[in-house]
């Protein structure tokens, strides 16, 4: 009984300890910018912002879409197409970017295949209804080894800390250690 309390406690201060250490992780940065397409959507023009480039497939990136004028008064669709997106896929509102509150946007959004892509944008507003596509937006293959040895290789760790629980556990048996008082 005694055990399992201290178990308890240890476990609670371990997963207090990891909450407070993280949340200065969480805290979000601003999004930069590095690449910057143009795009003509009826009468408007948009600006289509990547925070890394050239893209790679399976690395999670920011998008933001900037009309010019801002998007107050204006509202949008977008629909993404290529390799890894299904076909007849709809429409998805374009949305305030979480850290980049004055565009549009996708956070931290990756693709699973490399190919071709397009995003093709449908905006209402002031000036009238328009569409426009972004067309031929390469994304390269995934950086890094292929995704079987990286798990293989990260699990590792994991893996020895198991074994050596599992050698203590075995050696000490708190289970069947007689009780001192």
């Amino acid at each position: 009984m005694i055990m399992l309390r201290r178990l308890a406690v240890t476990l609670l201060a371990v997963v207090t300890l990891s909450l407070v250490a993280m949340s200065p992780a969480s805290a979000y940065a601003p999004v930069d910018i590095v690449h910057t397409e143009r795009v003509r959507v009826g009468p408007y023009d948009v600006t289509v912002g990547f925070s890394t480039w050239p893209i790679r497939a399976m690395k999670s990136l920011d998008f933001t879409f900037m009309p010019e004028g801002g998007i107050a008064d204006k509202s949008g669709t977008l629909r993404l197409a290529g390799p890894a997106i299904r076909p007849g896929r709809k429409a998805a509102p374009l949305v305030r970017h979480p850290r980049k509150r004055d565009s549009w946007g996708l956070d931290i959004r990756a693709f699973d295949s490399p190919g071709a892509y397009s995003f093709t944008f449908a905006i209402d507003g002031p000036l009238g209804h328009g569409e426009g596509t972004l067309d031929g937006i390469e994304i390269l293959d995934q950086p890094g080894p292929p995704l079987p040895l990286s798990w293989t290789i990260s699990s590792l760790p994991l893996l020895g800390l198991i074994i050596f629980l599992a050698v203590a556990w075995r050696r000490t048996r708190p289970g069947r250690q007689p009780l001192t008082v």
